[in-house]
């Protein structure tokens, strides 16, 4: 297996710290408003990646922070907290923003198929552990005092910037000519930042008194703490959006460095930007999307994830309502080749040089798979799987085989395809779906619309005619 590595800024194979085990972070949501489907592109890439390495029978023990506490209104250390802000909009407090916010990411990565992290650890939870690491870069001498908290001394770091392929000095130069970004007043470097916020006197919520004063953590330690605190000193993979190599995972690697001496991680995997109608999202633009506004459109949640496997991770991903149309209508045409083929009732003879040629592209999907995580391509084999196994009449006996392989794919594409075979809707509903095929050929289309509505009443299945044929969902994956 193959993986593209940020930092070296090439493919590199893959080969864990330890073993068969291979020790995950991604970088998880800043909670106070709702994930947009830029975000849950990188998600859904993670998890490509988490299904990829399992498959490949790795054991991976995968860890998420959630943000809640100490992540400013844009890149510098100043400003409101994201939370904090919203809080005062919304007119709650920052722990039901938290709570609510937090619920809602969570119930997104449910719809899209995205298998939980085995640790999702909110920020604050972790404060003590924060401070800990903060006492341990002090002590080495990283550290200093401004009138708006405690910051980290880039210049102390020989490497500084590399990830983002820049240096600490050009990077310095670029941001005071282009001042880019805003900074606090009394930094050394316009690159430094803080791992400790001082709080204002009339702040109650999230603050903490401590040696360093009364306030709360920067955005970045939280990351190293909670990385070194779930999995050590040293990991595998750290993933997230292309937007974090320059400053968030940049500084990661600089804090956490400093303290243990040792390389952070061995992996850095980022996934592209997603835009829409070729623009970048924006509020003023009006064209952000959430996974509820698709499903308000009458798309299913894993379209959009269909459509994310579409495209190479690395790459940027255009999203209009045209592609996602075309990915809902490749998707359903996927389910009913699942639904027809699971149906094959008679014959269990095999015919061996099929079965030759449909392993032969099973192979050649993962082969694309493990090589750094190419789905696009794995996914034009699968395609070639089908049309060979179209072209067949069918026993029972390859049939089931032909649905073997589909369900090993899925491992990876996580398209819920077991959720579509014949044999997962009770036989009453598949009776009457059976009979309404039949009323529906006659063109008797309104006793068709009727046992629709009994179908959805009775039993929370929706059915749609597609060109390809009828596919069925459960009503509560859709909208």
């Amino acid at each position: 297996m193959k993986l593209y590595d940020t930092l070296e800024k090439k493919e590199r194979l893959f080969k864990p710290l330890y073993d068969k085990t291979v020790k995950l972070y991604a970088c998880g949501p800043t909670v106070y408003f709702y994930a947009h489907i830029g975000n849950m592109r990188t998600y859904i890439s993670i998890d490509v990646l988490k299904r990829t390495l399992i498959h490949d029978k790795y054991k991976v023990k995968h860890v998420m922070n959630i943000t809640d506490v100490g992540h400013n209104i844009g890149d510098g250390d100043v400003g409101e907290d994201k939370i904090k802000e919203e809080a005062k909009k919304e007119h709650r407090t920052a722990e039901e923003i938290i709570k609510f916010y937090t619920d809602s990411f969570m119930n997104d990565l449910k719809k899209l198929n995205i298998i939980k992290p085995d640790i999702i650890s909110r920020a604050s939870s972790n404060v003590e552990d924060m401070l800990k690491l903060i006492e341990i870069l002090d002590e080495k001498g990283y550290l200093y005092r401004t009138n708006t908290g405690v910051y980290f001394d880039t210049s102390k770091v020989n490497e500084y910037g590399t990830l983002s392929g820049s240096s600490f000095e050009k990077l310095n130069k670029e941001l005071k000519a282009g001042a880019r970004v805003e900074r606090p007043e009394g930094l050394k470097n316009i690159t430094d930042f803080a791992v400790w916020r001082f709080s204002k006197p009339e702040e109650k919520e999230m603050v903490w008194d401590t040696k360093f004063g009364r306030g709360f953590p920067g955005w970045h330690i939280e990351c190293s703490t909670m990385v070194m605190k779930f999995l050590g000193e040293q990991i595998d993979i750290h993933c997230g959006g292309a937007d974090h190599i320059s400053i968030h995972h940049s500084n990661e690697i600089a804090q956490s460095e400093a303290a243990t001496g040792k390389k952070f991680v061995k992996y850095w995997f980022h996934g592209a930007f997603l835009i829409v109608d070729g623009k970048k999202m924006s509020k003023s633009l009006r064209n952000v999307y959430t996974i509820e506004d698709l499903e308000k459109k009458k798309f299913m949640p894993l379209s959009f994830r269909y459509l994310v496997l579409t495209v190479h991770y690395r790459n940027i991903l255009n999203f209009t309502l045209d592609v996602l149309k075309s990915a809902d209508d490749s998707l359903k045409a996927l389910y009913v080749f699942i639904s027809k083929t699971s149906a094959v009732k008679d014959g269990t003879g095999i015919d061996e040089e099929f079965i030759r040629v449909i392993n032969s592209k099973r192979d050649e999907f993962f082969e694309k798979a493990y090589d750094d995580i190419n789905i696009p391509i794995a996914i034009t084999k699968m395609y070639e799987f089908i049309n060979i196994v179209k072209k067949k009449a069918l026993t029972k006996n390859e049939a089931d085989y032909v649905i073997k392989i589909m369900l090993d794919f899925d491992e990876i594409l996580g398209l819920d395809f077991n959720m579509h075979l014949n044999s997962e809707i009770p036989k009453e509903a598949s009776k009457l779906i059976e009979e309404r095929e039949i009323i529906r050929k006659a063109r008797d289309f309104e006793k068709a619309d009727r046992i629709r509505e009994e179908i959805k009443k009775k039993y929370k299945i929706i059915l749609e005619d597609t060109p390809e044929g009828t596919v069925w969902y459960k009503s509560s994956e859709l909208y």
